[in-house]
């Protein structure tokens, strides 16, 4: 085993419990089970204290000794800290007593989450002597690659499904990084980029890197239960593609019970899916630990994930914190979508559709009882999907530059209420 790194100590296979060396490796050789990174948390409980942490900038690196650098971070210093709006014409809408928006849609650079998982993710890479960066992506992923390399100088390769939403595209290619369409779905891309990193060596964040990446998702815990005054919300609801943005705020949360930093109360991790491709809430419905891979067929892409890489363990994670899952159609992802943005001016991409859509069943049907409090992810901007809502809000009226015409358009609107 190599000497330990930073607050790191090693990855372990999440099966069998076998340590390897903190290099770029994702999978255990014996069971080929998912390495995770494990850490020193004796030395990290000495280190960081909530007065430490406060004194510290606002970004998602005030919470540096839990994510998976051995020195300073170098990409996405300014990453994260998004604002958690206490959401009251919403609650009131979907009738909860109180509720909790986590608002990544202005996350730093590239207005979605996974700006925290990129950065970890590129800190690491050039730890590690990396130049060229890569990524499989439903579009945020391949957005935030793009972004964070451009910034770090860093080559870049994106490897996108060729049909994704047109602002995605253009929102990646903008920086430069070479975007490459395959004529297939995610997983079809995925499976792609897995042989790329075996013969090309680059540093694949969600392949090769994916241990230190997907670290990077518990920041968002952390800023959750900081900005909630050190306190874990009951209920938290995370949208689910391969599920392992829910694996990791649970393990966020447990982190903070562990270093002293939250006290251990009612906790109930929440997962959200489209239903044009659910695999991980189907299976949860059913009472099922496992999941059969789908076709995904849905305006959510960036949940598009029909085979998901983290859904067993985000199925164990729901099981052990008396949590549920639940779908929503296309026509529901607008409707939450356009509620969203009607009674709290946040305009999020169809990702956080899914998110409002499915907390607004978990409190029809009492999973998610309406005198408790509730924290909903919005993990993405709402600019990135036009497409989706297009032709389904309306469009301007048009009258010409007269006052007469809009005293008459008032006029009809009044008319109109009053009818």
């Amino acid at each position: 085993m190599e000497k330990q790194e930073g607050f790191m100590r090693a990855l372990k296979c999440r099966e069998c419990g076998r340590e390897y060396p903190l290099t770029a490796t994702h999978v255990c050789e014996f069971d080929f089970g998912p390495l995770e990174v494990v850490y020193d948390y004796d030395r990290i409980r000495k280190a960081m204290t909530r007065s430490t942490i406060e004194r510290r900038p606002e970004s998602m690196w005030r919470y540096r000794e839990l994510l998976p650098v051995a020195s300073e971070p170098t990409v996405g210093l300014q990453v994260g800290f998004t604002p958690l709006i206490r959401a009251d014409r919403l609650a009131k809408r979907l009738g909860i007593r109180e509720l909790w928006i986590k608002n990544d849609t202005v996350n730093y650079p590239s207005l979605s989450f996974k700006d925290r998982v990129v950065s970890v993710a590129l800190s690491r890479a050039r730890e590690l002597g990396f130049n060229t960066v890569a990524c499989a992506s439903t579009g945020n992923l391949a957005n935030s690659v793009a972004a964070n390399a451009a910034s770090a100088g860093l080559k870049a390769y994106v490897f996108i499904p060729h049909d994704l939403e047109q602002g995605k595209i253009l929102n990646s290619l903008i920086y430069g990084a070479n975007v490459i369409g395959i004529k297939g779905h995610y997983d079809e891309v995925n499976r792609l980029c897995a042989e790329i990193a075996g013969k090309f060596g680059w540093a694949f964040v969600n392949v090769n890197m994916r241990p230190y990446y997907a670290e990077g998702s518990k920041s968002m815990a952390y800023e959750i239960v900081e900005q909630l005054g050190w306190q874990i919300p009951p209920h938290t609801v995370v949208p689910m593609a391969s599920g392992s943005l829910l694996t990791k705020i649970h393990k966020g949360y447990q982190e903070l019970v562990k270093l002293g930093l939250a006290s251990n109360g009612e906790c109930h991790v929440h997962g959200a899916q489209a239903t044009g491709c659910a695999p991980i809430a189907h299976a949860q419905k059913a009472g099922l630990d496992f999941f059969k891979p789908v076709k995904p067929n849905t305006i959510a892409k960036s949940l598009a994930i029909g085979t998901p890489a983290d859904g067993f363990y985000a199925l164990k994670v729901m099981k052990e914190t008396s949590a549920a899952a639940d779908d929503v159609t296309d026509d529901e992802i607008r409707e939450a979508m356009r509620l969203l943005a009607e009674t709290e001016g946040i305009f999020t991409e169809t990702a956080g559709g899914v998110t409002v859509g499915v907390a607004k069943k978990l409190i029809a049907s009492g999973k998610i009882p309406a005198d408790s409090s509730a924290v909903l992810c919005i993990t993405g901007n709402g600019l990135k999907t036009l497409d989706a809502v297009d032709g389904h809000v309306g469009a301007p009226r048009e009258i010409k530059p007269s006052l007469r015409e809009f005293e008459s358009l008032v006029a009809n609107e009044v008319k109109t209420v009053s009818a």
